[in-house]
């Protein structure tokens, strides 16, 4: 279970409290909840401690740029919310061998199943989305909104590598995606989130409705 948008030592601790495997922490992003500055990133990072990983979410599009950015905010995963079009997953790899790299495939349509299969033998996971980086403003996680859970099963069946599961989830669906997709994991940020704060309630409703599937 990864809560995402973590904003403050806070809500770091809430997180991990209720159960939380993974904190997702947001870089700056064109659009979207969450975005924090990489100074404030780097002081809850110092907070998490294994078990629990800390995952930094990048909208950096070169190895280089991404490299930087993690060895700014000290995170042990990164998660790339965007393609990579500049350098390799492998220059990252070679930079930084005990990071952990996450792409996120914004799952559309067909499509994103041959995108997945493209890139899944070069990370460590693929986390599923719904967002929308051809938008003009791209959208790159936090919508709420829920995408084709038949295409995200695709995907777990069709790849070699854990499958985390986002978008539009929250404690009244989480049980039915979870049946529907078989994900990995499941990531979640606006549904365990009241006014842009942290959820003690949500987020109690949500791990239940995870730990009792």
């Amino acid at each position: 279970m990864k809560i995402c948008c973590i904003s403050s030592v806070e809500e770091a601790k809430l997180a991990i409290e209720a159960g939380a495997d993974a904190l997702g922490l947001v870089g700056k992003m064109p659009s979207g909840p969450g975005p924090i500055t990489d100074e404030l990133i780097q002081a809850i990072t110092r907070y998490i401690h294994p078990p629990v990983s800390s995952f930094l979410l990048t909208s950096e599009q070169s190895s280089a740029d991404i490299i930087q950015h993690v060895n700014r905010t000290y995170t042990n995963t990164v998660q790339i919310v965007d393609k990579l079009t500049e350098g390799t997953y492998a220059e990252i790899r070679n930079a930084l061998p005990h990071l952990g790299i996450v792409q996120v495939i914004h799952v559309k349509g067909e499509e994103s199943v041959d995108e997945a299969l493209t890139v899944h033998e070069m990370v460590d996971a693929i986390l599923l989305d719904s967002g929308n980086p051809q938008a003009a403003v791209k959208t790159l996680g936090g919508t709420g909104n829920t995408h084709n859970w038949s295409l995200s099963r695709k995907i777990v069946e069709s790849v070699k590598v854990p499958v985390f599961l986002a978008g539009g989830l929250h404690a009244g669906n989480v049980k039915q995606a979870i049946s529907e997709v078989r994900p990995f994991g499941v990531d979640i940020c606006s549904g365990v989130r009241t006014n842009s704060r942290l959820d003690p309630g949500k987020l109690t409703a949500f791990m239940n409705a995870v730990i009792h599937v």
